[in-house]
């Protein structure tokens, strides 16, 4: 099955520039000067220590740069023990009356499955992404809305907010107090306590004695989601088994943003620092993600996996991506 659908890593979360109606004018979202007084509160310290980032298995994606495995060293820092929900991203808006890439662009792609049928038979099929179908960019599409008009959020406050682009992350972070994690932070937590070499916090075993630890897709893609996790597509925040670290769903779920620029060429002799400088012709294009998500499934993607990594351009935003922050310690 693998390889039967596109492997690219636009396949995880397509970038706005992969949609005709991108609007000319190219813009970052400047970070949010108003603070908040949100403490520790939800934060695991994660200790000190060294580990080898990377992966090099058969199943690995040699053009995403995962390898070669390199030992990485990190000092101690905070990481939220899940993603920022609905609800903590309603109150960062409410407070600050900040404004997300999707609603300035005035779309966002949202998964095809995702849609009512009398939606679907209206798409405007300029509006899907060419190799892609899957994905579609909606009007009126954005983190409070993100299936588009008529969608809410009321049931899902408790659920990982998504449709945000790295900008916005950037924001929330910023108001937090907060930040956003190096690539090598969120995989290092990922793996700290945690047995290190295996492709996931529990082991190797996707479903560890036929039990389901995480939130990807079951069934055959993009067509049938048999949910026997279940959960068609997202989860609440704090879902399935809390990982010996205390962490949840660094695993599927939704990709979370990282702090770096992404490329898939290491410079090794650099590998012993905190941040990992990449170069390449990728570099400073676009943002790392980590982690898989809900659409994740081996016969096309297999990048949930803790040594996995994608990227994305920093003002996109999908129904499948949303972030974690960190913090010094």
């Amino acid at each position: 099955m693998k390889g039967a659908l596109n492997k690219g890593t636009d396949c995880c979360c397509p970038s706005r520039k992969n949609l005709t109606q991108l609007p000319e004018d190219q813009y970052e979202s400047p970070p949010h000067t108003q603070k908040s007084n949100c403490g520790l509160e939800g934060m695991i310290q994660v200790d000190a220590g060294s580990f080898h980032m990377g992966y090099e298995g058969p199943d690995s994606f040699p053009e995403d740069g995962e390898g070669p495995k390199r030992k990485v060293e990190l000092d101690s820092f905070y990481l939220d023990q899940t993603t920022v929900t609905n609800l903590q991203f309603s109150k960062f808006v409410e407070e600050t009356d900040y404004v997300t890439d999707s609603e300035k662009f005035g779309w966002a792609y949202v998964f095809v499955g995702q849609l009512k049928k009398s939606t679907v038979r209206k798409l405007d099929q300029s509006k899907s992404v060419k190799g892609l179908q899957w994905w579609v960019g909606i009007d009126g599409a954005y983190w409070k809305k993100p299936e588009g008009p008529g969608s809410t959020i009321k049931s899902r406050m408790h659920h990982p907010v998504v449709s945000v682009s790295w900008n916005d992350a950037l924001a929330y972070a910023n108001w937090a107090n907060k930040r956003l994690p190096t690539e090598a932070e969120w995989e290092y937590a990922t793996r700290w306590n945690n047995d290190q070499s295996g492709k996931f916090p529990w082991g190797d075993n996707l479903t560890p004695g036929g039990k389901h630890r995480c939130n990807v897709w079951q069934g055959v893609f993009p067509n049938d989601n048999k949910c026997e996790d279940g959960y068609q597509w997202t989860a609440p925040a704090k879902s399935f088994q809390r990982y010996n670290n205390g962490f949840y769903n660094l695993i599927g779920n939704v990709w979370e943003w990282c702090d770096d620029w992404f490329s898939n060429k290491w410079h090794i002799e650099n590998s012993q620092k905190a941040r990992i400088n990449p170069t390449g012709p990728n570099c400073g294009s676009k943002k790392v993600m980590k982690g898989g998500s809900f659409l994740c499934h081996d016969s096309y993607c297999n990048r949930y996996r803790i040594g996995a990594r994608t990227s994305n351009t920093p003002d996109s935003a999908t129904t499948n991506l949303g972030f974690r922050c960190a913090k010094d310690l």
